[in-house]
């Protein structure tokens, strides 16, 4: 059974600044390098990068000689850029991972290999710790009880067939997540125990987080 991995890497990183985060260096080493080299050490068979068209080049540059990459053109949302990728290619199961997370580990990539083909769709995630209040026109309504709530992280993992439906039944919608258009199908999806490293980089404070934990 193969097992290919889809990393987003579409995005225009307008909160960022004037520059492609992807592309921004971390002790020396571009995010987007870091990401794909722990998929790179895992078991995985393929690794599909989804990439905003004016990086495409430098990700060519970064990863021509390594044959389980594939770069291909993402789309205008991350919804349409996971689509391109599950089209790009059929496997078995796949795993969808925000490039812009560079502090994955191996091991959680590998944990979600094989626990994906034993629960057919999961998501990373951690507990939630701080105290989350729902707040209307600048007034807190009431505090919301957190024993129940998690982060949503990446990476995700699916049977490939369970999650191309998914696709293409949703297609045009603009999910923020893969794992939520299967629940919104009435299928479970379960949890994998992540971590608070597992980062996602958005601001330059995200760097300056990243340097500490990547050096």
């Amino acid at each position: 059974m193969n097992v290919n991995a889809i990393i987003t890497a579409g995005g225009t990183s307008s909160r960022f600044g004037s520059t492609n985060k992807l592309l921004e260096k971390i002790n020396g080493k571009e995010v987007i390098k870091y990401t794909v080299e722990a998929f790179l050490s895992s078991k995985i068979d393929k690794i599909i990068i989804c990439a905003n068209i004016s990086i495409m080049d430098k990700l060519k540059e970064m990863f021509g000689k390594e044959s389980k990459v594939e770069i291909i053109e993402g789309g205008s949302t991350r919804q349409e850029s996971v689509y391109n990728g599950l089209r790009h290619e059929k496997c078995d199961y796949v795993l969808i991972h925000d490039g812009a997370r560079p502090v994955i580990s191996t091991e959680l990539i590998n944990i979600c290999i094989e626990m994906v083909k034993d629960y057919c769709a999961l998501s990373v995630m951690t507990k939630t710790i701080d105290t989350i209040k729902e707040v209307e026109h600048g007034r807190i309504i009431k505090t919301i009880d957190r024993t129940k709530l998690y982060n949503t992280q990446t990476p995700q993992g699916f049977k490939y067939d369970l999650i191309l439906d998914a696709h293409k039944k949703f297609e045009g919608k603009n999910y923020t997540d893969d794992a939520g258009m299967v629940e919104d199908m009435g299928l479970p999806v379960y949890v994998v125990d992540g971590s608070y490293r597992n980062i996602k980089i958005t601001t330059q404070n995200d760097i300056e987080l990243a340097k500490i934990y990547l050096s």
